[in-house]
C-alpha cells in the first residue's frame, strides 16, 4: 500500500494481517539482499567480507508466543520504510508539514495516538448510520476545522507586521491579501499569500529578503528566494506565530481569483465544506502542492465548482444537500471516470468538459496542455494545471478514497457503516496531534480581548476587506501612478515610525515559543511548551500593555498558577460568533 495514499482500516486488523504483512516484509528483504548481492559482485569486491555474514533470511514465521511486541516489530518496519519502500519521496518536507500523516500505518501512535485523528467528532453525539452520519460528519469536520478567532486575529497580526516592512521600503507600493486567506477557505496550518504591487525594473526579491531578517520577523534559515520559479516569491515562516507566508509581486490575477471563488461560494453552499475536506486529505498526504508532486489548492477549488456546475442533481445549489453524497460522488468522478488525457475543464460560462484540441488553440508559444486541464477563468489561454506533474498521484488517492467509503456507507454493510463505533470520515482524514497542540497553543498564548472578539463578531471573518485601500486617491497613489504626497502619506509615515518605534522599545503583546512535540513519547510530551513572557517596561506603550505590566509586577514575580488563572479568566470573557460565521 502506498504510504503517500492509504492506510489500514480498522476491520483489516488482526492475525491475517500480521500474517501477510510478515510474508510482504521478508519479500523484500530477499529483493534487497539479491541486489546488494548484485552491486558487490558488480565492483568486484572480494568475498572474504561475504563469508562470515548472513546471506539468507530465514522464512520461519514466528510463533504466537516468541512474537515481537507492537513496538518492536513497528520500529523495525519503520526503519524499513524509510530505507527500502518503492514510494519513499525524498523531496517529501514532514518537518515543514505539521498535519502530515506519511507512513501512519508505521507511525499511529506518534502521528494520532493522543487525541486519535478525529478531534472534530462531539461526544456523546448519536450520529446516524451510512451516507448520513458521513455527512453529519464532515458538518462537524467544517465547524471544527474552520478557525478560531484566535487563528484569524493572528493571520492579521503577521499580516500587519510583514506589510509595515514593505511600505517602510517602498512607500508607494501596495500590499494585497489572496489565496486561502481572502477566500476564507484555508486550514490551520495554511499559509497567507501575499502580493507587492509596484514599478521596479528587477523584482526586489532578496531586498524584501534583507529587511525582513533585519527587522526581526524571521531567522535567515527560515526565508527562502525562489527567484527561478515560474512565479518567483519570497517563502518565509514568521518568527513570532510559525505561520508560513509566501509573498510574489505584481500578480494581479490572484486578487481576482479569490474574488472569482468568493462568487461561486455565495452560489453553491456546499463549496466551502467539500473544499474544507478535500484540502485536508491532500495536505495531510503531501500532495496539496505542486512542487511537491500534487495540486495546487487553487486547481481543487475549480475541479470542484466543474464538479457542482455540471452535476445532474436539481438541488445542488441548496443548502440542505448531502454532502456525504457529494463527497463519494466527487472522488468517483475525479479517481475514476475522469478522462485526463483527452479531456479539459472549463469553468466559465456555466462549465463545461472541452477536448484538449480547443484549449490548444487559445494557447501561445507552442504549448500544449497538460495531463490535468482547467482552463483559466480570468486568462484564456493559461493553463491552471501545466505543473501539476503529479496529477495521477491526486488521481489515485482519490481512487482510493471512493473505494473506501463507498464500502463504509454501503446499506448491507452493517458491520461498518455505523459512524458512532468508528468514525466513517475519519477512514480517509485523519488530524494530526501536532495540528491539535498548535492550535491550543495559539488559543492560550495569543488570547484575543473581549472588545476585540466583540468587534471581529460584527464584521465577520471576510479577509478581503483588509487589504482595501482607504480612499481612491490612496488607491491610485499606491499603484505608483503618482507620488506619495501630502497629509495621507504623512500621517501614514507617522504612524509607520510610531510602529517602528513600538518595536524598537519592545511594546508588543507578549509570546510564548512554540516547540512541537517530537514524534515519540507523544502521551509523556504532551503540552510541553517553552513559553517566554516578554516584559513591557517602557513607557510608550498602550494602555492595555500598561495594565499587564502592572499586574505582573514587571513580569518578575507572578507565579505560573496565577498566570494561568487570568488566562483563564480572559477566555472566558470572549464571545462565540454566530453559526453563519466561519470563524468561531
Amino acid at each position: 500500500m502506498d504510504p503517500k495514499i492509504g492506510c489500514y482500516q480498522p476491520e483489516q486488523f488482526g492475525p491475517a494481517k500480521d500474517l501477510w504483512l510478515h510474508i510482504w516484509e521478508t519479500g523484500k528483504d530477499l529483493d534487497n539482499l539479491s541486489l546488494k548481492h548484485d552491486n558487490s559482485a558488480s565492483l568486484g569486491g572480494s568475498t572474504m567480507n561475504t563469508k562470515n555474514s548472513q546471506d539468507f533470511v530465514p522464512l520461519e514465521s514466528p510463533t504466537l508466543n516468541n512474537r515481537p511486541n507492537n513496538d518492536e516489530r513497528n520500529t523495525r518496519v519503520n526503519m524499513q520504510h524509510n530505507t527500502n519502500n518503492s514510494y519513499y519521496n525524498p523531496s517529501r518536507r514532514k518537518n515543514d508539514n505539521r498535519a502530515s500523516t506519511y507512513g501512519m500505518n508505521y507511525n499511529y501512535e506518534a502521528l494520532v495516538g493522543v487525541f486519535g485523528g478525529c478531534p472534530w467528532r462531539i461526544p456523546n453525539k448519536h450520529y446516524s448510520k451510512g451516507v448520513l452520519g458521513l455527512h453529519e460528519e464532515i458538518e462537524d469536520f467544517f465547524t471544527y476545522m474552520c478557525p478560531s478567532n484566535e487563528e484569524h486575529k493572528l493571520r492579521l497580526r503577521v499580516i500587519k507586521r510583514i506589510k509595515q516592512v514593505i511600505y517602510d521600503l517602498w512607500p508607494d507600493s501596495k500590499v494585497e491579501i489572496f489565496g486561502s486567506f481572502r477566500t476564507g477557505l484555508y486550514l490551520p496550518t495554511s499559509d497567507i499569500d501575499l502580493v507587492v504591487i509596484g514599478m521596479w525594473t528587477n523584482l526586489p526579491l532578496h531586498t524584501l529578503e534583507r529587511a525582513l531578517i533585519d527587522q526581526n520577523i524571521v531567522e535567515p534559515s527560515s526565508v527562502k528566494v525562489l527567484d527561478r520559479a515560474s512565479v518567483p516569491i519570497v517563502k518565509l515562516t514568521d518568527k513570532e506565530t510559525e505561520i508560513k507566508v509566501d509573498i510574489s509581486f505584481n500578480m494581479n490575477n490572484g486578487v481576482k481569483s479569490a474574488e472569482l471563488i468568493k462568487t461561486f461560494k455565495r452560489q453553491y453552499p456546499a463549496l466551502e465544506k467539500l473544499v474544507m475536506v478535500l484540502k485536508q486529505f491532500l495536505l495531510q498526504r503531501d500532495l496539496n502542492e505542486v512542487f511537491t508532486g500534487g495540486i495546487s489548492s487553487y486547481s481543487l477549488i475549480l475541479m470542484t465548482i466543474s464538479f457542482l456546475q455540471l452535476h445532474p442533481r436539481t438541488n445542488i445549489d441548496s443548502p440542505e444537500v448531502n454532502l456525504g453524497v457529494l463527497l463519494i460522488e466527487f472522488l468517483e468522478l475525479y479517481g475514476r471516470k475522469f478522462n485526463y488525457v483527452k479531456t479539459g475543464i472549463r469553468v466559465k460560462g456555466g462549465g463545461a468538459y472541452i477536448s484538449k484540441e480547443e484549449v490548444q488553440k487559445d494557447m501561445i508559444d507552442g504549448h500544449r496542455p497538460s495531463l490535468l486541464c482547467i482552463e483559466d477563468p480570468l486568462t484564456p489561454g493559461n493553463d491552471i494545471g501545466r505543473s501539476s506533474y503529479g496529477a495521477l498521484y491526486v488521481k489515485d488517492a482519490f481512487d482510493w478514497a471512493y473505494y473506501v467509503l463507498s464500502q463504509a456507507v454501503n446499506p448491507l454493510n452493517i458491520l461498518v457503516n455505523d459512524a458512532n463505533k468508528v468514525s466513517i470520515l475519519g477512514r480517509i482524514i485523519r488530524v494530526t496531534d501536532e495540528v491539535i497542540d498548535y492550535r491550543k497553543w495559539i488559543k492560550e498564548t495569543f488570547p484575543v480581548p473581549p472588545e476585540m472578539d466583540s468587534l471581529s463578531s460584527s464584521t465577520g471573518s471576510d479577509a478581503s476587506t483588509l487589504s482595501a485601500p482607504a480612499s481612491e486617491s490612496e488607491s491610485e497613489c499606491s499603484r505608483g501612478n503618482s507620488p506619495n504626497t501630502g497629509e495621507k502619506g504623512e500621517d501614514k509615515n507617522k504612524d509607520r515610525h510610531l510602529y517602528n518605534n513600538q518595536l524598537s522599545h519592545g511594546h508588543l503583546t507578549y509570546k510564548k515559543s512554540y516547540k512541537p512535540t517530537a514524534h515519540v513519547n507523544h502521551q509523556n510530551a504532551r503540552g510541553d511548551y517553552t513559553r517566554s513572557i516578554s516584559n513591557h517596561t517602557g513607557g510608550h506603550g498602550k494602555t492595555k500593555n500598561n495594565q499587564h505590566n502592572s499586574n505582573n509586577n514587571n513580569g518578575g514575580n507572578q507565579s505560573p498558577g496565577s498566570r494561568l488563572h487570568s488566562v483563564k479568566r480572559k477566555k472566558q470573557c470572549i464571545t462565540s460568533r454566530g453559526p453563519g460565521d466561519c470563524v468561531r
